[in-house]
């Protein structure tokens, strides 16, 4: 299940999109006390960087807002692989579950 996609925005300059409340695990995020919008993924992505794909920090900026998800730049490979990291959470609870958990405990606050 691939909930985010890559379009080409203009030439050279790609956008990562992800409609916000349309995951399977927006119903754990709401539990959880989060709200599953573009400001929430925008953590999700922030924090998969800082503690999975360092090598990612610099290579694209966010451009969220309350319904999508957006992160944008020119490296596209870069994008790919946020993609991939994100959706694997999107679709797993458990995933989802524990990055919650371990953001939160270290002290990361959701701009939800």
């Amino acid at each position: 299940m691939t909930l985010l996609f890559i379009i080409e925005a203009t030439p050279g300059d790609y956008a990562l999109l992800l409609n916000a409340g349309t995951t399977p695990v927006d119903d754990l995020i709401e539990e959880l006390g989060h709200e599953p919008n573009g400001y929430f993924w925008e953590g999700v992505a922030q924090v998969l960087v800082s503690t999975e794909a360092q090598s990612l920090e610099g290579r694209f900026v966010y451009a969220c807002e309350g319904g999508t998800f957006c992160a944008h730049g020119t490296d596209r490979g870069a994008l790919e692989e946020l993609e991939a990291r994100m959706n694997a959470v999107a679709t797993d609870g458990e995933r989802m579950r524990q990055l919650i958990a371990d953001a939160e405990a270290s002290g990361f606050e959701f701009d939800d």
